[in-house]
């Protein structure tokens, strides 16, 4: 398994994605048949999260995705990242956890947690 080469690959799913806004074609490129989803928002399965995938990045045209770290172990890459549906608004972290097969992408996870205006400490989220 190579570590570098699914970062890289997780990297460029994300980018190809939200910001490049080729959202089908990143899951075309990089997401494997058997793609099992985690995200209670999102339908199961390779096709139907593809089309869900590819109608949310339409709704937010100003969608940006800012990955700021990527960790992988095993058959796992993690991101952590500030996505903004807005240029106006302040964001949300988000955490990506992408578990791969054979180099490609089969299932996902991800947590999100909006960026306060008002925050306890200092130390920012990033």
């Amino acid at each position: 398994m190579d570590l570098e080469q699914n970062k890289e690959t997780a990297r460029a799913y994300l980018d190809l994605a939200f910001n490049a806004r080729r959202p089908m074609e990143a899951f075309d490129r990089y997401v494997g048949p058997s793609y099992v989803q985690h995200n209670p928002h999102a339908p199961d399965g390779a096709e139907a999260s593809r089309k869900f995938l590819g109608a949310f990045v339409e709704r937010f045209p100003q969608l940006r995705l800012d990955i700021r770290r990527v960790i992988a172990e095993g058959d796992l890459v993690v991101t952590h990242g500030l996505m903004k549906l807005t240029d106006a608004e302040r964001g949300t972290a988000i955490v990506d956890i992408i578990r791969f097969a054979d180099g490609k992408i089969v299932e996902h996870w991800d947590v999100a947690q909006p960026v306060p205006d008002d925050p306890a400490n200092q130390n920012t989220m990033f």
